[in-house]
Protein backbone atom coordinates (compact mmCIF):
# COMPACT_ATOMS: atom_id res chain seq x y z
CA UNK A 1 0.00 0.00 0.00
CA UNK A 2 1.32 3.33 -0.98
CA UNK A 3 1.74 5.80 1.57
CA UNK A 4 1.98 9.63 1.40
CA UNK A 5 6.23 11.38 1.95
CA UNK A 6 6.67 12.99 5.24
CA UNK A 7 9.47 15.07 6.14
CA UNK A 8 11.06 16.71 9.24
CA UNK A 9 13.89 17.95 10.59
CA UNK A 10 15.39 15.11 13.09
CA UNK A 11 18.38 17.04 14.93
CA UNK A 12 17.79 19.49 17.66
CA UNK A 13 16.07 23.03 16.73
CA UNK A 14 19.50 25.42 17.18
CA UNK A 15 23.09 25.87 16.19
CA UNK A 16 25.30 22.56 15.84
CA UNK A 17 28.26 21.23 13.33
CA UNK A 18 25.38 18.76 11.46
CA UNK A 19 21.15 18.81 10.81
CA UNK A 20 19.08 16.27 9.63
CA UNK A 21 16.20 16.55 7.28
CA UNK A 22 14.53 13.23 6.80
CA UNK A 23 11.95 11.87 4.02
CA UNK A 24 9.91 9.00 4.30
CA UNK A 25 7.45 7.21 1.86
CA UNK A 26 6.37 5.74 -1.18
CA UNK A 27 8.48 8.08 -3.63
CA UNK A 28 11.38 10.28 -1.22
CA UNK A 29 13.88 9.63 -3.26
CA UNK A 30 11.86 11.23 -6.11
CA UNK A 31 11.85 14.56 -4.34
CA UNK A 32 15.34 14.03 -3.55
CA UNK A 33 16.11 14.00 -7.39
CA UNK A 34 14.14 17.56 -7.39
CA UNK A 35 16.19 19.31 -4.34
CA UNK A 36 19.59 17.58 -4.29
CA UNK A 37 22.62 18.04 -7.29
CA UNK A 38 25.38 14.92 -6.73
CA UNK A 39 28.79 15.62 -6.98
CA UNK A 40 30.40 13.89 -10.02
CA UNK A 41 28.31 11.98 -12.00
CA UNK A 42 25.71 9.61 -10.64
CA UNK A 43 22.13 10.82 -10.63
CA UNK A 44 19.92 10.84 -7.90
CA UNK A 45 17.52 7.60 -9.32
CA UNK A 46 20.63 5.48 -9.32
CA UNK A 47 22.19 6.24 -5.56
CA UNK A 48 22.89 3.10 -4.30
CA UNK A 49 21.26 2.57 -0.76
CA UNK A 50 22.86 2.97 2.19
CA UNK A 51 25.82 5.17 0.91
CA UNK A 52 26.39 8.83 1.50
CA UNK A 53 26.52 11.13 -1.71
CA UNK A 54 28.49 14.56 -1.24
CA UNK A 55 26.61 17.41 -3.31
CA UNK A 56 24.11 20.63 -3.38
CA UNK A 57 21.17 20.56 -1.67
CA UNK A 58 19.02 23.41 -2.96
CA UNK A 59 16.57 25.12 -0.50
CA UNK A 60 13.98 27.43 -1.25
CA UNK A 61 16.16 30.74 -1.58
CA UNK A 62 19.99 29.37 -1.45
CA UNK A 63 21.83 25.96 -1.29
CA UNK A 64 24.01 24.45 1.18
CA UNK A 65 26.58 21.66 0.02
CA UNK A 66 26.25 18.42 1.88
CA UNK A 67 25.28 14.67 1.97
CA UNK A 68 22.44 12.91 1.01
CA UNK A 69 21.69 9.13 1.85
CA UNK A 70 18.81 6.72 0.67
CA UNK A 71 17.48 3.81 2.50
CA UNK A 72 15.85 1.32 0.20
CA UNK A 73 12.15 -0.10 1.48
CA UNK A 74 12.23 -2.50 3.87
CA UNK A 75 15.53 -2.23 5.16
CA UNK A 76 14.80 0.93 6.45
CA UNK A 77 13.84 2.24 10.39
CA UNK A 78 10.54 3.08 8.98
CA UNK A 79 10.15 0.38 6.28
CA UNK A 80 9.55 2.64 3.74
CA UNK A 81 12.16 4.33 1.45
CA UNK A 82 13.77 6.85 3.77
CA UNK A 83 15.99 9.94 2.08
CA UNK A 84 18.10 11.61 4.83
CA UNK A 85 19.99 15.06 4.10
CA UNK A 86 22.79 15.91 6.49
CA UNK A 87 23.26 19.98 5.71
CA UNK A 88 25.29 22.67 8.22
CA UNK A 89 23.79 23.14 11.35
CA UNK A 90 21.72 26.10 12.02
CA UNK A 91 17.75 26.60 12.20
CA UNK A 92 17.60 28.73 8.69
CA UNK A 93 19.67 26.23 6.93
CA UNK A 94 17.30 22.70 8.31
CA UNK A 95 14.23 25.23 7.68
CA UNK A 96 14.69 26.04 4.69
CA UNK A 97 15.25 22.76 3.44
CA UNK A 98 12.60 21.19 4.87
CA UNK A 99 10.17 24.18 3.24
CA UNK A 100 11.63 23.01 -0.08
CA UNK A 101 11.09 19.31 0.98
CA UNK A 102 7.30 20.64 1.67
CA UNK A 103 7.00 22.44 -1.39
CA UNK A 104 7.83 19.52 -3.04
CA UNK A 105 4.78 17.57 -2.16
CA UNK A 106 5.85 16.22 1.30
CA UNK A 107 3.35 16.62 4.69
CA UNK A 108 4.93 17.61 7.50
CA UNK A 109 5.73 14.59 10.04
CA UNK A 110 3.75 14.07 13.19
CA UNK A 111 5.19 13.57 16.14
CA UNK A 112 6.85 10.29 16.52
CA UNK A 113 4.85 9.37 13.02
CA UNK A 114 8.37 7.77 11.85
CA UNK A 115 8.05 5.42 14.61
CA UNK A 116 4.73 5.16 14.28
CA UNK A 117 5.07 4.10 10.71
CA UNK A 118 7.79 1.58 11.88
CA UNK A 119 6.05 0.32 14.31
CA UNK A 120 3.32 -0.23 11.42
CA UNK A 121 5.43 -1.95 9.06
CA UNK A 122 6.30 -4.05 11.78
CA UNK A 123 9.74 -3.66 11.79
CA UNK A 124 9.56 -2.90 15.95
CA UNK A 125 7.27 -3.73 18.52
CA UNK A 126 5.18 -1.31 20.57
CA UNK A 127 7.22 -2.52 23.42
CA UNK A 128 10.25 -1.62 21.64
CA UNK A 129 8.70 2.10 20.94
CA UNK A 130 8.27 2.56 24.42
CA UNK A 131 12.26 1.72 25.23
CA UNK A 132 13.63 3.69 22.20
CA UNK A 133 10.99 7.28 24.12
CA UNK A 134 12.81 5.58 27.21
CA UNK A 135 16.42 5.95 26.22
CA UNK A 136 15.61 9.51 24.84
CA UNK A 137 14.14 11.19 27.34
CA UNK A 138 16.53 8.98 29.85
CA UNK A 139 18.03 10.73 32.95
CA UNK A 140 20.47 8.12 34.20
CA UNK A 141 22.81 5.90 32.48
CA UNK A 142 20.73 2.75 34.17
CA UNK A 143 17.74 4.40 32.56
CA UNK A 144 19.70 4.49 29.22
CA UNK A 145 20.09 0.44 29.73
CA UNK A 146 17.11 -0.53 30.78
CA UNK A 147 15.49 1.34 27.64
CA UNK A 148 17.60 -0.01 25.59
CA UNK A 149 16.51 -4.08 26.44
CA UNK A 150 12.97 -3.23 26.14
CA UNK A 151 13.75 -1.73 22.79
CA UNK A 152 15.81 -4.51 21.82
CA UNK A 153 12.61 -6.34 22.12
CA UNK A 154 13.46 -8.29 25.51
CA UNK A 155 10.15 -7.95 26.59
CA UNK A 156 8.09 -7.99 23.82
CA UNK A 157 10.30 -12.35 23.12
CA UNK A 158 9.06 -12.99 26.65
CA UNK A 159 5.50 -12.01 26.10
CA UNK A 160 5.16 -13.79 22.86
CA UNK A 161 6.60 -16.51 24.23
CA UNK A 162 3.95 -16.75 27.21
CA UNK A 163 1.44 -16.02 24.48
CA UNK A 164 2.12 -18.94 22.31
CA UNK A 165 1.59 -21.09 25.49
CA UNK A 166 -1.43 -20.16 26.07
CA UNK A 167 -2.51 -20.90 22.29
CA UNK A 168 -0.92 -24.46 22.74
CA UNK A 169 -3.50 -25.03 25.55
CA UNK A 170 -6.21 -23.25 23.60
CA UNK A 171 -5.88 -25.27 20.18
CA UNK A 172 -5.98 -28.31 22.59
CA UNK A 173 -9.79 -27.51 24.23
CA UNK A 174 -10.50 -25.88 20.81
CA UNK A 175 -9.77 -29.53 19.19
CA UNK A 176 -11.99 -31.24 22.43
CA UNK A 177 -14.63 -28.88 21.81
CA UNK A 178 -15.09 -28.90 18.04
CA UNK A 179 -14.71 -32.83 17.93
CA UNK A 180 -16.25 -34.39 20.80
CA UNK A 181 -16.81 -37.71 19.28
CA UNK A 182 -14.07 -37.95 17.14
CA UNK A 183 -11.29 -40.56 18.06
CA UNK A 184 -8.84 -37.95 19.54
CA UNK A 185 -7.89 -38.15 22.59
CA UNK A 186 -9.80 -35.44 25.22
CA UNK A 187 -8.41 -32.54 27.35
CA UNK A 188 -6.15 -33.64 30.23
CA UNK A 189 -7.21 -31.51 32.83
CA UNK A 190 -4.55 -32.22 35.00
CA UNK A 191 -2.14 -30.96 32.21
CA UNK A 192 -3.84 -27.99 31.66
CA UNK A 193 -4.06 -27.20 35.33
CA UNK A 194 0.14 -27.49 35.57
CA UNK A 195 0.84 -25.64 32.72
CA UNK A 196 -1.67 -22.74 34.08
CA UNK A 197 0.67 -22.88 37.66
CA UNK A 198 3.85 -22.57 35.34
CA UNK A 199 2.37 -19.81 33.32
CA UNK A 200 1.30 -17.77 36.80
CA UNK A 201 5.15 -18.05 37.95
CA UNK A 202 6.61 -16.90 35.20
CA UNK A 203 4.04 -13.85 34.86
CA UNK A 204 4.55 -13.50 38.57
CA UNK A 205 8.27 -13.20 38.08
CA UNK A 206 8.26 -10.79 35.43
CA UNK A 207 5.55 -8.25 37.75
CA UNK A 208 8.52 -8.68 40.79
CA UNK A 209 10.92 -6.54 38.62
CA UNK A 210 8.57 -3.66 38.79
CA UNK A 211 9.60 -2.44 41.82
CA UNK A 212 13.13 -1.87 40.93
CA UNK A 213 12.58 -0.87 37.45
CA UNK A 214 9.86 1.81 38.58
CA UNK A 215 12.93 3.18 40.65
CA UNK A 216 15.54 3.15 37.56
CA UNK A 217 12.85 5.14 35.61
CA UNK A 218 11.53 7.77 38.12
CA UNK A 219 14.34 7.83 40.27
CA UNK A 220 15.66 6.94 43.97
CA UNK A 221 13.11 8.81 46.41
CA UNK A 222 15.66 9.51 49.15
CA UNK A 223 14.54 11.57 51.98
CA UNK A 224 17.24 13.42 54.53
CA UNK A 225 15.32 13.12 58.31
CA UNK A 226 16.22 13.91 61.77
CA UNK A 227 15.68 16.23 64.11
CA UNK A 228 16.97 20.13 63.71
CA UNK A 229 20.64 21.30 64.15
CA UNK A 230 21.91 17.61 62.85
CA UNK A 231 23.62 18.79 59.77
CA UNK A 232 20.79 17.67 57.51
CA UNK A 233 21.13 20.08 54.88
CA UNK A 234 25.42 20.15 54.92
CA UNK A 235 24.45 16.31 54.13
CA UNK A 236 22.39 17.07 51.27
CA UNK A 237 25.27 19.79 49.79
CA UNK A 238 28.17 17.29 50.78
CA UNK A 239 26.35 14.35 48.84
CA UNK A 240 25.14 16.84 45.70
CA UNK A 241 28.93 18.53 45.48
CA UNK A 242 27.28 22.07 45.83
CA UNK A 243 25.60 23.96 48.04
CA UNK A 244 21.99 23.44 47.38
CA UNK A 245 20.32 23.94 50.85
CA UNK A 246 21.35 27.18 53.10
CA UNK A 247 23.51 25.89 56.47
CA UNK A 248 22.88 27.57 59.81
CA UNK A 249 23.59 26.52 63.31
CA UNK A 250 20.32 28.19 64.14
CA UNK A 251 17.48 24.99 64.79
CA UNK A 252 14.59 25.28 62.25
CA UNK A 253 15.98 26.90 59.15
CA UNK A 254 14.92 24.60 56.38
CA UNK A 255 11.55 24.93 56.46
CA UNK A 256 10.78 23.78 53.14
CA UNK A 257 11.56 20.85 51.51
CA UNK A 258 14.92 21.47 49.05
CA UNK A 259 15.33 18.87 46.56
CA UNK A 260 18.69 17.70 44.39
CA UNK A 261 19.65 15.37 41.81
CA UNK A 262 22.81 13.28 42.07
CA UNK A 263 23.44 9.75 39.90
CA UNK A 264 25.49 6.70 42.05
CA UNK A 265 26.34 3.68 40.12
CA UNK A 266 24.26 4.78 37.43
CA UNK A 267 20.96 5.41 38.77
CA UNK A 268 19.33 8.52 39.77
CA UNK A 269 18.73 9.43 43.37
CA UNK A 270 16.00 12.32 43.72
CA UNK A 271 17.39 13.95 47.16
CA UNK A 272 14.53 15.70 49.70
CA UNK A 273 16.05 17.72 52.75
CA UNK A 274 13.43 18.08 55.34
CA UNK A 275 12.49 20.62 57.90
CA UNK A 276 13.90 18.65 61.28
CA UNK A 277 11.15 16.61 62.83
CA UNK A 278 10.00 18.45 66.73
CA UNK A 279 7.13 19.77 67.79
CA UNK A 280 6.84 23.53 66.94
CA UNK A 281 4.61 26.52 67.61
CA UNK A 282 5.55 28.07 64.42
CA UNK A 283 3.14 27.84 61.49
CA UNK A 284 5.54 28.27 58.41
CA UNK A 285 7.52 25.21 60.37
CA UNK A 286 4.97 23.10 61.60
CA UNK A 287 4.11 23.08 57.57
CA UNK A 288 7.33 21.84 56.52
CA UNK A 289 7.72 19.36 59.50
CA UNK A 290 4.22 17.92 57.87
CA UNK A 291 5.27 17.86 54.68
CA UNK A 292 8.43 16.03 56.09
CA UNK A 293 6.42 13.56 57.85
CA UNK A 294 4.35 12.99 54.00
CA UNK A 295 7.78 12.51 52.04
CA UNK A 296 9.03 9.90 54.58
CA UNK A 297 5.99 8.24 54.38
CA UNK A 298 6.03 7.06 50.46
CA UNK A 299 10.31 7.45 50.48
CA UNK A 300 11.94 4.53 48.99
CA UNK A 301 14.57 5.49 51.66
CA UNK A 302 15.56 7.41 54.08
CA UNK A 303 18.77 8.94 55.58
CA UNK A 304 18.04 9.10 59.00
CA UNK A 305 20.61 11.76 60.46
CA UNK A 306 21.97 11.89 64.37
CA UNK A 307 24.38 14.54 65.75
CA UNK A 308 27.60 12.50 66.77
CA UNK A 309 29.16 14.94 68.75
CA UNK A 310 25.62 13.85 71.16
CA UNK A 311 24.20 11.27 72.57
CA UNK A 312 20.75 10.09 71.22
CA UNK A 313 18.12 12.23 72.55
CA UNK A 314 14.53 11.01 73.00
CA UNK A 315 13.64 13.27 70.49
CA UNK A 316 15.94 11.13 68.07
CA UNK A 317 14.37 7.58 69.48
CA UNK A 318 10.81 9.38 68.62
CA UNK A 319 11.72 9.97 65.17
CA UNK A 320 13.74 6.59 64.74
CA UNK A 321 10.24 5.06 65.83
CA UNK A 322 8.83 6.41 62.98
CA UNK A 323 11.20 5.50 60.57
CA UNK A 324 11.96 2.47 61.70
CA UNK A 325 10.03 0.32 59.22
CA UNK A 326 11.31 1.90 56.31
CA UNK A 327 14.53 1.03 53.92
CA UNK A 328 17.01 3.29 56.16
CA UNK A 329 20.39 4.28 56.61
CA UNK A 330 21.42 6.10 60.07
CA UNK A 331 23.62 8.26 59.23
CA UNK A 332 25.73 9.89 62.53
CA UNK A 333 27.11 12.79 61.18
CA UNK A 334 29.46 15.36 62.24
CA UNK A 335 32.17 12.74 62.61
CA UNK A 336 35.08 15.70 62.22
CA UNK A 337 33.67 16.33 65.87
CA UNK A 338 34.45 14.25 69.25
CA UNK A 339 32.38 11.33 68.48
CA UNK A 340 30.08 10.83 71.26
CA UNK A 341 26.77 9.39 70.07
CA UNK A 342 25.63 7.52 67.08
CA UNK A 343 25.38 4.05 68.74
CA UNK A 344 22.47 2.83 66.71
CA UNK A 345 24.50 4.08 63.45
CA UNK A 346 25.02 2.43 60.29
CA UNK A 347 27.59 4.65 58.70
CA UNK A 348 29.99 8.10 60.51
CA UNK A 349 30.02 10.91 58.07
CA UNK A 350 31.25 14.37 58.09
CA UNK A 351 29.53 16.42 55.80
CA UNK A 352 31.81 19.18 56.57
CA UNK A 353 34.90 17.40 55.56
CA UNK A 354 33.71 14.61 53.08
CA UNK A 355 34.70 12.07 55.09
CA UNK A 356 33.10 9.07 54.32
CA UNK A 357 30.37 10.18 52.04
CA UNK A 358 31.87 8.26 48.67
CA UNK A 359 30.88 5.14 51.11
CA UNK A 360 27.69 6.59 51.90
CA UNK A 361 26.60 7.14 48.19
CA UNK A 362 27.74 3.35 48.10
CA UNK A 363 25.49 2.15 50.73
CA UNK A 364 22.97 3.89 49.16
CA UNK A 365 22.70 2.33 46.09
CA UNK A 366 23.03 -1.07 47.92
CA UNK A 367 20.73 -0.27 50.37
CA UNK A 368 18.00 1.38 47.53
CA UNK A 369 18.82 -1.46 44.61
CA UNK A 370 19.29 -4.64 46.92
CA UNK A 371 19.72 -8.00 45.16
CA UNK A 372 19.00 -6.04 41.86
CA UNK A 373 21.48 -6.11 38.74
CA UNK A 374 20.88 -2.71 37.22
CA UNK A 375 21.90 -4.30 33.83
CA UNK A 376 19.10 -7.21 33.61
CA UNK A 377 15.91 -6.18 32.26
CA UNK A 378 13.35 -4.88 34.14
CA UNK A 379 9.64 -3.87 33.72
CA UNK A 380 9.89 0.23 33.09
CA UNK A 381 6.36 0.82 32.06
CA UNK A 382 3.44 1.24 34.26
CA UNK A 383 1.19 0.09 31.10
CA UNK A 384 3.03 -3.10 30.98
CA UNK A 385 2.80 -3.67 34.20
CA UNK A 386 -0.56 -3.16 34.06
CA UNK A 387 -1.24 -5.78 31.02
CA UNK A 388 1.28 -8.64 32.50
CA UNK A 389 -1.02 -7.97 36.40
CA UNK A 390 -4.51 -8.56 34.28
CA UNK A 391 -2.81 -11.29 32.22
CA UNK A 392 -1.82 -12.84 35.40
CA UNK A 393 -5.77 -12.81 37.30
CA UNK A 394 -6.87 -14.40 34.18
CA UNK A 395 -4.75 -17.05 34.03
CA UNK A 396 -5.10 -17.31 37.81
CA UNK A 397 -9.41 -17.51 37.17
CA UNK A 398 -8.67 -20.27 35.01
CA UNK A 399 -6.48 -21.96 37.07
CA UNK A 400 -9.09 -22.13 39.80
CA UNK A 401 -11.92 -22.53 37.79
CA UNK A 402 -10.06 -25.77 36.08
CA UNK A 403 -12.00 -28.77 36.14
CA UNK A 404 -15.24 -27.18 37.44
CA UNK A 405 -16.67 -25.30 34.40
CA UNK A 406 -16.99 -26.72 30.79
CA UNK A 407 -13.86 -25.62 28.87
CA UNK A 408 -15.46 -23.15 26.72
CA UNK A 409 -15.67 -20.77 29.58
CA UNK A 410 -11.85 -21.64 30.71
CA UNK A 411 -11.09 -20.45 27.41
CA UNK A 412 -12.78 -17.43 27.87
CA UNK A 413 -10.08 -16.52 30.63
CA UNK A 414 -7.43 -17.92 28.48
CA UNK A 415 -7.86 -15.50 25.50
CA UNK A 416 -8.71 -12.84 27.66
CA UNK A 417 -4.74 -13.09 29.63
CA UNK A 418 -4.07 -13.80 25.77
CA UNK A 419 -5.18 -10.42 25.11
CA UNK A 420 -3.76 -8.62 27.40
CA UNK A 421 -0.01 -10.21 26.87
CA UNK A 422 -0.83 -8.74 23.42
CA UNK A 423 -1.02 -5.37 24.74
CA UNK A 424 2.83 -4.98 25.07
CA UNK A 425 4.05 -5.86 21.56
CA UNK A 426 0.99 -3.83 20.41
CA UNK A 427 -0.91 -6.99 18.68
CA UNK A 428 -3.93 -5.88 20.97
CA UNK A 429 -3.34 -2.50 21.53
CA UNK A 430 -6.01 0.19 21.01
CA UNK A 431 -5.58 2.58 19.27
CA UNK A 432 -5.77 5.48 21.52
CA UNK A 433 -2.86 3.61 23.61
CA UNK A 434 -0.90 3.77 20.09
CA UNK A 435 -1.23 7.40 19.59
CA UNK A 436 -0.44 8.12 23.05
CA UNK A 437 2.61 6.69 22.97
CA UNK A 438 3.39 8.25 19.64
CA UNK A 439 2.55 11.54 20.92
CA UNK A 440 5.55 11.56 23.42
CA UNK A 441 8.28 11.42 20.66
CA UNK A 442 9.33 14.90 19.11
CA UNK A 443 9.23 15.61 15.68
CA UNK A 444 11.45 14.09 13.42
CA UNK A 445 11.77 10.54 15.15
Amino acid sequence: MKSENIAAISTPAGRGGVAVIRLSGDSPLQVAEKMFSPSGKTQVKNFQPYRMYPGEIEAEHFKDFGLCVYFKAPHSFTGEDVVEFHCHGGTSIARGILSRALSLGCRGAERGEFTKRAFLNGKLSLSSAEGLIDMINAESEAEVRAGYLLYGERLSREADALQAEITEILAGIDADMDFPEEDIEHTDLSDIKERLQKLGKELAKLLETYRAGSKIKQGVNAVIAGRPNTGKSSLLNALLSRDKAIVSSVPGTTRDIVEGTLEIGGVRFNLFDTAGIRDSDNEIESIGIARARSLIEGADLVLFVLDGSEKMSEEDREIYRQVEDKPKIVVSNKNDLEADGGEKCDIRVSAKTGENIAALKAMMLEKSMAGCDTDAAFLIEKRHFDALSGALAEVKEAEMLCGKVPLDLLGVHLKAAWDRLGEISGKTAAEEIINEIFAKFCVGK
